[in-house]
């Protein structure tokens, strides 16, 4: 800083306030500042800033696999709300092969300059009704789960399944089978339970259901299975869209008409920009707002919260005519 100065014929307060894009200094000045960083190749010391202003301007997001697709979108909303408010965004991903301890992950993300802690908790940690957070490190966890001291933060994954079953038995469906992702995860669960809740609530049967491994592959090899062994169905709730795209192959390689003979819908609407003329019947979530949400109750609300809330985002119905009305099932 004091090479800058000397460069630019300024003192080094006026270095600092252009450093820090503060007021009271003229343009032609800022510039020739900004000149002299530049040529000096000067950048901001973040740590030095740290200690003046108690923050360090970025939020840790760690989540154990990055690659699913929920992580993904929710990153996206994390960057998005950070990029508004000048911060960063430090991503740490835990070991996909290892459980994910909470308080592990938080002691090792509290070591870094971060301001604030968002979870992303695809399986549930074995340690999460006992985890704390540290001290002076407002936390959030992006789950369904409520945990006791944490604010949670989630896409409505029960209700969204609630919505898609109110929308096939509107159309007279009652034998609806469930195509399930793994059973580890926390989503697969919460939808299960509300497609579970819907049919017992109706008094319709209850086929347990298969799981696979969120792939269109998967979902493929599943509905195979179930057109060789069960000849009742007219729905088939599939728990993603790419499993209900394997689902609609599958059917339509047998002769079985999509939707005029069984009916199918998925959910997370993910296929839009990869499947053109995708005529999938899906639920959508505000991916960015779950994001922006998670990020203002870590860093904004968290240090003025009176305690931790739960906050479940409604999802959306998208009817892309995948489903119709039902019909008993020709014999093939």
């Amino acid at each position: 800083m004091v090479d800058v100065a000397r460069l630019a014929g300024v003192s080094q307060q006026t270095v600092s306030r252009v450093a820090n894009d503060m007021p009271n200094v003229s343009e032609a000045t800022r510039k020739r500042v900004r000149q002299a960083m530049d040529q000096l190749g000067f950048r901001v010391n973040y740590a030095g800033r740290s200690l003046r202003d108690g923050k360090y301007h970025s939020v840790g997001f760690c989540v154990n696999d990055i690659t699913e697709f929920g992580n993904l979108t929710m990153l996206d909303g994390i960057t998005a709300a950070a990029r508004d408010c000048d911060y960063a965004v430090t991503l740490v991903e835990m070991s996909k092969d290892r459980e994910f301890s909470l308080g592990e992950a938080a002691r090792m993300m509290s070591a870094l300059p971060i301001d604030g802690l968002i979870f992303g908790m695809s399986r549930l940690a074995p340690d999460f009704e006992e985890f704390r957070p540290l001290p002076s490190l407002p936390t959030v966890i992006v789950t369904m789960c409520e945990h006791p001291v944490c604010t949670t933060v989630d896409s409505d994954q029960y209700h969204c399944a609630c919505m898609l079953m109110d929308h096939l038995l509107s159309f007279g469906h009652k034998e609806i089978r469930y195509v399930g992702g793994p059973a580890s995860s926390i989503d697969e669960q919460f939808r299960r339970a509300g497609w579970r809740d819907s049919l017992e609530q109706n008094g319709l049967p209850v086929v347990e259901p298969l799981h696979g491994d969120w792939s269109a592959s998967s979902g493929y090899q599943i509905a195979c299975r179930m057109i060789e062994q069960d000849r009742t169905f007219t729905a088939v709730f599939a728990e993603n869209d790419q499993m209900a795209n394997g689902v609609v192959c599958a059917l339509r390689e047998h002769g079985i008409r999509v939707p005029e003979d069984v009916s199918v819908v998925g959910v997370d609407d993910s296929l839009a920009e990869y499947v053109p003329n995708s005529c999938l019947t899906t639920v959508r979530f505000d991916t960015l707002r779950r994001g922006t949400v998670a990020f203002e109750h870590a860093l904004i609300k968290g240090e003025k919260s009176g305690g931790p809330v739960a906050i479940r985002i409604p999802g959306e119905l998208i009817d892309r005519g995948s489903v119709s009305q039902a019909r008993r099932r020709r014999a093939l």
